[in-house]
């Protein structure tokens, strides 16, 4: 055993060492300690595909009630005021769901496409033009917000500004160990203004999903405006940020990978398979909080019940039990039950809008490029629990 693997594993998801690479860490995990356990943080974790998966399927014993995150801040009985129905058990969850699925509708996802086509073309336009330009700035940055706003209603001359709040929801600073000032303020921000479009849609309805929402109704049961705040406060963290972050990455894999790649360039109706690889490879949602109902045994040891139990998707991901060469970037290769959206009841409500935008972001970028390359000095990663890509990531092409 060499000295490295006699060190003890130290998994601690504030770590910016560990933002920048945490595969390493995730590979002993899986080896040494699939149940692993943090004192100072107060968290168990899972990290091989079968506990994860079979955990995002064990609501009774796992709980979502608490939320999904690792802040101590946006963990707890509180949590559903800013990620609804994500931190809910039945049957409060399945009430909430469906009711917003009476808006949220695959239809409505659907009818989306071509305007999500149109905002493609416009933030590609420019950006390849130029040659040189930043991905997460210039295109994958606006595009997952803008599609959410559109979807809401929010009026163009608005969308910059709530991009720019978004951003800071997610972004953690080096050595704070919770939710920061700044992300707080930018939450109420957000809260404030979506609070005050519902209230305009009350008096005035529209086409858009807000007015949709406050319509929703299952045998005279209807959303409440809290709840209906909660969901689109969730859409700017679930549906924005992560989406984001995975054309930040599928990029960044792209480049690193031009062999793989090559073949999307060369057929871009191949960029859903870019997507998927994306998604298994290097997801953006990388961990999920729960909350033990009961004691649990895993591996001979016992979480006890209350106790905070964190889900290592992209762990699960790698694992060689879901697909052989794990840790090779292989585009097109034979899908497997990634996590990447989770699982049993809690399977993300967005997944197909996140995929239907990458697809054709991704199909759009190969359709007008020969070749491209990431310039490493400019990247930025965002610092997260629970998200990972990039704040910056410059590119340059080489078009048709």
């Amino acid at each position: 055993m060499t000295d490295a693997l006699a060190e003890p594993i130290v998994f601690d998801p504030y770590d910016y060492r560990f933002h920048d690479d945490p595969y390493p860490t995730y590979r002993r995990l899986r080896d040494e300690a699939p149940l692993y356990r943090n004192a100072s943080l107060d968290f168990w974790a899972l990290s091989r595909h079968v506990d994860v998966t079979g955990a995002f399927k064990d609501k009774q014993r796992l709980s979502s009630a608490n939320g999904v995150s690792v802040d101590p801040a946006a963990y707890g009985p509180h949590a559903h005021l800013v990620m609804s129905f994500l931190a809910m058990d039945d049957p409060r969850h399945l009430r909430l769901r469906q009711l917003v699925s009476r808006g949220f509708t695959p239809r409505r996802v659907a009818e989306l496409e071509g305007r999500i086509l149109e905002l493609a073309k416009l933030y590609l336009d420019p950006a390849l033009e130029k040659g040189e330009f930043d991905w997460i700035a210039d295109v994958a940055g606006k595009l997952p917000m803008d599609v959410i706003s559109e979807l809401m209603g929010v009026p163009e001359t608005d969308r910059a500004e709530l991009r720019r709040m978004a951003d800071l929801v997610v972004h953690r600073e080096r050595g704070v160990l919770d939710v920061p000032k700044e992300a707080v303020e930018s939450s109420i921000s957000l809260m404030s203004y979506y609070r005050d479009m519902i209230a305009e849609r009350r008096r005035s309805r529209t086409e858009d999903l807000t007015s949709a929402l406050l319509d929703a109704e299952i045998d005279g049961d209807k959303l409440s405006d809290a709840e209906i705040l909660g969901f689109m406060f969730l859409m700017v963290v679930a549906g924005n940020e992560t989406t984001t972050k995975l054309l930040g990455n599928a990029l960044y894999w792209g480049a690193h990978n031009p062999a793989e790649v090559a073949g999307v360039l060369t057929d871009p109706s191949r960029a859903s398979d870019w997507t998927e690889e994306t998604l298994r490879y290097d997801t953006s949602s990388q961990i999920i909080a729960r909350t033990t109902t009961e004691d649990l045994e895993y591996y001979g040891q016992t979480i006890p019940s209350g106790e905070k139990v964190l889900l290592l998707i992209g762990s699960a991901n790698r694992d060689s039990a879901l697909a052989d060469d794990a840790d090779e970037f292989r585009i097109g290769r034979p899908a497997g039950k990634i996590a990447s959206f989770g699982g049993g009841t809690h399977f993300c409500l967005g997944a197909h809008m996140a995929r239907l935008e990458s697809n054709i972001a991704l199909s759009e970028f190969a359709r007008r490029v020969l070749a491209f390359e990431v310039d490493e000095t400019g990247i930025e990663r965002v610092h997260s629990t629970n998200v990972r890509g990039f704040a910056a990531l410059p590119v340059k092409v080489q078009v048709n």
